[in-house]
């Protein structure tokens, strides 16, 4: 599905990109990132297109997924993360 064709779909279902992201516990900039690509994964196209056939039916498409209590992921990894020192040699 292209980007522009995403972008519809949230029209019909009445919620914008940032409320899309929040709704579904994605980041907003992930969401975005699909605009440069010009096409968004087919999992975002199949909730979206969800999203907008249940608002046409006055579903309250909303309250179902708060209702499943997502939560959003976090990165893991190296990174930056914080290094500990050794006590006895004072070093990393």
């Amino acid at each position: 599905m292209t980007f522009i064709d995403f972008k519809k779909l949230l029209l019909d279902a009445e919620i914008s990109l940032p409320k899309f992201a929040k709704l579904i516990k994605v980041s907003e900039k992930n969401i975005q990132g699909y605009k440069k690509k010009g096409e968004v994964p087919n999992t975002i196209a199949v909730i979206a297109t969800c999203f907008a056939m249940m608002n046409k039916d006055s579903i309250d498409y909303k309250s179902i997924i708060d209702a499943l209590e997502l939560e959003a992921k976090t990165k893991k990894g190296a990174g930056f993360a914080k290094k500990e020192v050794d006590k006895e040699t004072n070093k990393l």
